[in-house]
């Protein structure tokens, strides 16, 4: 070596060599962790900031990867409002929502099946197997469509009229409710001894009658999740967790206490239908179900393999 002790050579090769030993102590630190995910499935809903820009779309499939690496199970299920939103735009389309679920005539669940089935499923499971391309994991683009994976029935909603506080029944259109998930398809891909497949569900579905409906892509998650018996379900968001009445974030919760916070009305907007979604997930056989920031670098594997975890951690009691 030219270098002597103390030149810039030496400081590089000392930073990279303590970097090294610290990558190390966190593999073997996070091996207790690893265990315990050995073989389980992990529901990961993805959708909204979450997935915006393609540098965080290719980080999120690397982290994928990496779980499947790892021994977990991960199955992705998405959403795409903001792409709907945008092709309808493009197309002059005018989006109404009740109770921010969107208004879907014939025209629009058009547009909807053809983003979240086509371009953004596709996407997703193309990033996949792109990071994993070394290592032979494949994502694979499904929704709930195929093999009779996800029933549906149209959802129904009422709204009070401020002035008489009649109740009416208000119309969505094409937008469902999951009755039925047939996993076999899923359970049949991550079960594979031979290959390492990545199941990415778009939340489309089908009712009895055979017509296609919209689905809420956090309704779809818990669904798919609790009829996997998933041992957890990471809800990815745009927020860091759930705060309490003082601003602050909960680090652990449990259905009665989340109940709790909707009733109380700590729990506000977007955040009491993710809660109500952890809490039906649970309900239906899910150990638990996180809700944390998916917009921060490897935020699941902080949740996952790690003592302090990442947002918040909803189980049954």
């Amino acid at each position: 070596m030219s270098e002597h002790p103390g030149s810039d050579g030496d400081t590089d090769i000392d930073a990279r060599d303590a970097q090294a030993w610290a990558t190390a102590r966190t593999l073997a630190e996070a091996l207790p962790f690893i265990q315990v995910y050995d073989r389980e499935t992990v529901v990961i809903k993805y959708g909204g900031h979450a997935m915006g820009e393609e540098a965080v779309a290719k980080q999120f499939a690397a982290d994928v990867v990496l779980l499947k690496l790892m021994g977990v199970n991960p199955v992705v299920v998405h959403g795409g409002g903001p792409q709907i939103s945008a092709m309808l735009d493009r197309a002059g389309v005018k989006s109404n929502f009740v109770d921010g679920l969107r208004v879907t005539d014939a025209d629009t669940m058009q547009v909807a099946e053809m983003v979240l089935s086509g371009a953004v499923n596709k996407e997703i499971a193309h990033w996949i197997t792109m990071a994993g391309k070394e290592a032979d994991v494949r994502g694979v683009g499904l929704s709930g469509k195929d093999a009779g994976l996800l029933t549906v029935e149209k959802t129904t909603r009422t709204r009070r009229d401020p002035d008489s506080l009649i109740e009416h029944e208000v119309d969505l259109g094409f937008v469902g409710e999951p009755t039925r998930v047939d996993p076999k398809l899923i359970a049949g891909l991550i079960a594979s001894e031979t290959e390492d497949w990545v199941p990415v569900v778009a939340p489309i579905g089908v009712a009895e009658d055979g017509r296609t409906y919209n689905v809420n892509a956090d309704t779809v998650a818990g669904a798919v999740a609790g009829a996997l018996m998933a041992k957890r379900m990471l809800l990815l968001t745009d927020v860091p967790g759930v705060k309490d009445a003082d601003g602050q974030i909960l680090r652990q919760m449990t259905v009665g206490d989340a109940s709790r916070l909707i009733d109380e009305g700590v729990a506000t907007g977007g955040m009491i239908p993710k809660l109500q979604t952890a809490m039906a997930a649970i309900r239906s056989g899910v150990e638990a179900v996180v809700i944390l920031d998916g917009r921060r670098p490897h935020a699941m594997l902080v949740e996952l393999f790690t003592e302090t975890g990442a947002g918040t951690l909803v189980k049954a009691g």
